[in-house]
């Protein structure tokens, strides 16, 4: 039994089926000075609890039922979802029948308004439920499981730089030059011999976003051992080269570079 075969339409069935139920412990008629039972009193109804309560629950039954079966599963050539159909309109008709044809001198109790609702609800949804787009989805939707992320997680929907639904190139391809942080790309530039710039990026390095979980100190290119900045977690970083297996140029929000020499647990976006 897989409830994810289920629709709205037989989550409507299943609460009609509920209030129908509530609706046959409640005065059917009533009238001053009686006390005028439930339906189960069969003393008093002989025909309300089988022609209306008990029709409309095995409706009910069939209708959600049918969904737990093969198509090929048939009673007497028909699948269980047409006979519940056809069981509810039954129940709907006893039902209204009831109401016009009241008792001389009672009065139509909660109960039997009640349960003229509720047959009329499972009636047309039996009838319609599968036609209408609102009831026929499925009742409990499918999760859908996100693609993991590569290095270690998936990336936060906000945080500084992060290029929101922006497709990041690959490792493999020809990287773009990388301005700075809120700058114009500057065009290329062939080296010369007086040029001594930064190195170039490696020739399979890509740049990519990335976070990092704990705070981690971000240092000068030169090698010098003092911190230029520090890396906080929830705020995405570019990284701009790679050197070594473990080791990042990292860009920050105001432009500067620097060397992350601990890209453990780092999260890419």
């Amino acid at each position: 039994m897989n409830i994810r075969s289920l629709t709205r339409g037989d989550g409507v069935v299943i609460g009609a089926a509920v209030l129908l139920f509530i609706a046959s412990f409640l005065d059917f008629y009533s009238a001053t000075g009686l006390d005028l039972p439930s339906v189960w009193d069969t003393d008093v109804y002989r025909l309300a609890l089988p022609t209306i309560f008990l029709l409309g629950f095995i409706a009910a039954g069939l209708i959600v039922g049918g969904r737990f079966l093969p198509e090929s599963r048939k009673l007497a050539g028909l699948p269980l979802s047409a006979w519940g159909t056809v069981l509810a309109v039954a129940a709907a008709w006893s039902s209204l029948w009831s109401l016009i044809t009241s008792p001389s001198g009672a009065d139509l109790g909660a109960g039997c308004i009640i349960a003229f609702l509720a047959t009329l609800v499972l009636a047309g949804v039996a009838v319609a439920g599968a036609k209408v787009p609102a009831l026929a989805g499925p009742l409990v939707p499918e999760s859908r499981p996100a693609a993991p992320a590569p290095f270690g997680g998936q990336p936060q929907p906000d945080g500084y730089g992060y290029p929101g639904g922006q497709q990041q190139p690959g490792y493999g391809t020809t990287p773009q030059p990388v301005p700075p942080y809120g700058g114009a790309p500057a065009p290329a530039q062939g080296p010369g011999p007086q040029d001594a710039g930064p190195a170039a990026p490696a020739a399979d390095f890509a740049p990519f976003w990335f976070a990092v979980p704990v705070a981690r100190p971000l240092f000068a290119e030169d090698g010098s051992p003092t911190p230029i900045a520090e890396l906080a977690p929830g705020t995405w970083y570019l990284a701009v080269d790679q050197r070594g297996p473990s080791t990042l140029i990292a860009q920050t929000q105001d432009g500067r570079r620097g060397v992350l020499n601990d890209t453990s647990g780092i999260q890419r976006g």
